[in-house]
């Protein structure tokens, strides 16, 4: 009972761990800017500078939002081990 069947196939020692670090971290770009448009473009009479800058801080605060207080804090994960 001890002894594990090697044809059994083990994703967690066969697949690399960084690649789901990477589809974490493009699934919050994706989400992180199409929300930021989405909010930027409810905001009227601002001139395109205006817009970007809006759209840069929007979208940065869903980064820090994301890997400071709800991946470190609330789910306890660190960003880099």
């Amino acid at each position: 009972m001890g002894k594990a069947n090697p044809y059994v196939h083990i994703p967690k020692e066969s697949f690399p761990s960084w690649i789901w670090y990477a589809v974490e971290c493009v699934a919050l770009i994706v989400i992180a800017f199409l929300s930021a448009v989405q909010i930027t473009n409810t905001f009227e009479g601002l001139t395109p500078e205006q817009h970007n800058y809006v759209i840069t801080g929007i979208f940065a605060s869903f980064f820090l939002v994301w890997y400071v207080l709800i991946r470190s804090i609330i789910l306890k994960k660190k960003i880099l081990r």
